[in-house]
């Protein structure tokens, strides 16, 4: 069974590194293969250009895709992979498109597993982790009332005064910003057009207690049952967002004006060049990931469970904090299909405790400090 990794790109590297140092067969896939020889030359010759007939041609049963490509790619490689009784990981939200294939990656015996990078990816597993620690606290009572936050963000270790640095273009983070959130605050849906009509302050239980702003991000409430929320459950807030530097917001206004007056993708792209001149990090600069996950449960106003997964990461010798934490969960997720630990269909980052624990135990390698801390 060949792995058939597509992709080369800045945050790919370290997993695409630990699958082939580890001896697993090993096809890479990149549209440049000057820039893949330059990334993994040292450790294999086997290096294609990223053709999807070319990948149709040899692609076989049981063998596994990964996509680190643009998301427009994943549905394409997931129907190659059913039709192929192929396997797919990514580490992007699963989409629409995407989840109307679970009957037929089910019917193929094809995981297709996606949400197993930083965030979508690494959240899931501390959200799993609290939710079974939770259940097995003898705390759960019917009437109990619910506060979840997870709040993920990449952010210069050396602050700057745009509270910012880009690994790759911003173009990205600029159609992010354009994107409306849906999430509970209070008790109520809460629906914004834009993130900065949401900004709110979290205090980060870090070893050295820090403060930054977060806003929610992309639409919270599927996630819900996703983390196993019941329905009759009293939720007084559940909120996936993002999480940056303190004076960001204020550095930001005249990026959120620019989008805000209806900017187009011509000015977005021009306004993307812009800022990647000004405030990409600069070589061996490190850049930080800092990632909280928050349980609080209460009963008629008293604390009866509270416990935040917290991460801090920053770059060193072994390259980005980002590259390890989206890359090397997928290469978890690759070998977890391999040995079929991951059943068929439309998947996200597994509950499974097994796999949630040993996952996690790879991520404490990966950041400088990971630690559950109990806040009740």
């Amino acid at each position: 069974m060949t792995i058939h990794w597509c992709g080369t790109g800045l945050s790919a590297i370290p997993g695409l590194r630990r699958l082939i140092e580890a001896g697993r067969p090993v096809t890479v896939w990149n549209r440049t293969i000057a820039k893949a020889r330059d990334a993994v030359g040292d450790l294999t010759d086997d290096i294609r250009a990223f053709d999807i007939d070319a990948l149709a041609g040899v692609l076989a049963p049981g063998d596994v895709v990964v996509s680190m490509l643009p998301a427009d790619w994943h549905v394409r490689l997931a129907e190659l992979a059913i039709e192929k009784k192929a396997h797919l990981v990514t580490s992007s939200y699963i989409s629409p498109e995407m989840h109307a294939l679970d009957g037929a990656a089910r019917e193929a015996g094809a995981a297709i597993v996606n949400e197993v990078g930083l965030d979508p990816g690494i959240d899931h597993l501390m959200a799993h982790w609290l939710m079974a620690d939770y259940r097995a606290s003898g705390a759960y009572a019917p009437d109990n009332t619910y506060a979840f936050t997870s709040y993920c963000g990449g952010v210069p270790k050396i602050a700057n005064a745009f509270r910012y640095k880009f690994s790759w273009s911003p173009l990205g983070v600029l159609r992010a910003l354009k994107s409306p959130s849906r999430s509970i605050r209070d008790f109520s849906e809460l629906s914004v057009q834009r993130p900065w009509d949401a900004l709110g302050r979290y205090d980060a239980p870090l070893p050295i207690p820090e403060t930054f702003e977060v806003y929610p991000n992309r639409d919270s409430l599927p996630f819900m049952a996703h983390y196993g929320f019941e329905p009759v459950w009293k939720v007084r807030d559940f909120v996936r967002g993002t999480l940056r530097l303190n004076g960001w917001a204020e550095a930001w206004k005249p990026i959120f004006d620019t989008i805000e007056g209806g900017a187009d993708e011509a000015e977005l792209k021009a306004l993307s060049d812009r800022l990647w001149a000004e405030n990409a990090y600069d070589a061996d600069e490190p850049d930080r990931v800092v990632l909280c996950v928050s349980l609080h449960v209460t009963r008629d106003g008293a604390t009866v469970y509270h416990k935040t997964y917290v991460m801090d990461a920053w770059g060193d010798a072994r390259g980005t904090a980002m590259a390890r934490l989206v890359s090397v969960p997928v290469a978890l997720a690759v070998e977890a299909v391999l040995t079929r630990e991951i059943p068929a269909g439309v998947t996200a980052a597994p509950s499974d405790p097994r796999l949630v624990d040993r996952w996690l135990g790879e991520v404490d390698t990966l950041a400088q400090h990971l630690q559950v801390v109990d806040g009740a």
